[in-house]
């Protein structure tokens, strides 16, 4: 199966959805289409049942440099990119990526090949996994092109490596190398170039073969609401309505079956359409 774009290339294969940048002579930069096209394939593949893990990569030699920038000085402009002419009517596309991928009840991995720099490294920030290339670089660049950081990084980065960790990197705008993105927490693995997709599949094949596709949605989901809650009752509160909710469904059935006879087990449940009664708990806050 594949999804249907002008800038991605998006299949389905055993239950994983691969997602390649596909503008590799623009080293993957991110155009005003593909922005649109980055949002779709997050909603899609959380909505399409058949897909379990999604692993994001990027064709040619490069991850991502960020926002396409061939327009000029006016590239970052929002006026000129039909943004929006108005304050009140602007949203940070990049924020919107973010926000996409954040929504998904789907395990994220992004698989590093190359630069990843701008928008092209804070989009990894709501991913699960980053696991990187050794050529791969990362480089927070914002406060060097005039600008203050997008796509809600500044919530994710800290939450990642630290508050002095991510202050250093988007402070400097320096590139970051993935032994330093490593040794930080951002970066899950590093790899030779060649091993990095099938060291991204194993650990998507992991997730695919062994756990509940409604277990794994709510649990990335509580991790997510939950890494910026006040106290541990509300992780206590919808701990026990879900566990409430999930004990008598067949994935329990077969959860305990399975481990009872010593077999691989065989979920039948798939997210959207099995998710518990009470998800979401949560409501998503007004921009405005």
């Amino acid at each position: 199966m594949s999804y249907d774009y002008e800038n991605l290339v998006c299949t389905v294969s055993d239950h994983i959805a691969t997602v390649e940048l596909n503008r590799p002579e623009q080293m993957n930069a991110i155009s005003t289409e593909m922005v649109h096209e980055l949002i779709s394939v997050f909603t899609e593949t959380d909505a399409d049942p058949d897909v379990q893990v999604v692993v994001v990569t990027g064709r040619g030699r490069a991850y991502c440099v960020g926002a396409d920038l061939s327009g000029g000085a006016k590239s970052l402009d929002a006026h000129e990119r039909g943004w929006g002419d108005e304050i009140e009517d602007y949203r940070d596309t990049g924020g919107l990526i973010a926000l996409a991928a954040y929504r998904s009840t789907k395990p994220i991995i992004g698989a590093v090949n190359g630069v990843a720099a701008g928008l092209g490294a804070t989009m990894l920030l709501p991913m699960d996994f980053i696991m990187a290339a050794e050529s791969a670089r990362f480089g927070f660049v914002f406060a060097k092109r005039g600008i203050v950081p997008e796509a809600c990084s500044t919530w994710f980065l800290p939450r990642k490596v630290g508050i002095s960790k991510a202050a250093e990197w988007m402070y400097t705008g320096r590139m970051v190398s993935s032994a330093e993105a490593l040794e930080a927490g951002l970066v899950r693995s590093v790899h030779a170039a060649d091993d990095l997709l099938p060291a991204a599949y194993e650990l998507a094949r992991e997730i695919v073969e062994n756990t509940s596709p409604v277990a794994v949605g709510m649990i990335r989901q509580m991790l997510w609401q939950f890494a910026g809650s006040a106290h541990p009752m509300d992780a206590h509160r919808v701990d026990s309505r879900l566990n409430f909710e999930l004990g008598s469904t067949a994935d329990v059935i077969e959860g305990v079956s399975s481990f009872l006879e010593k077999r691989p087990p065989n979920f039948p449940g798939r997210l959207p359409d099995d998710a518990p009664p009470s998800y979401p708990w949560f409501t998503e806050p007004d921009f405005s």
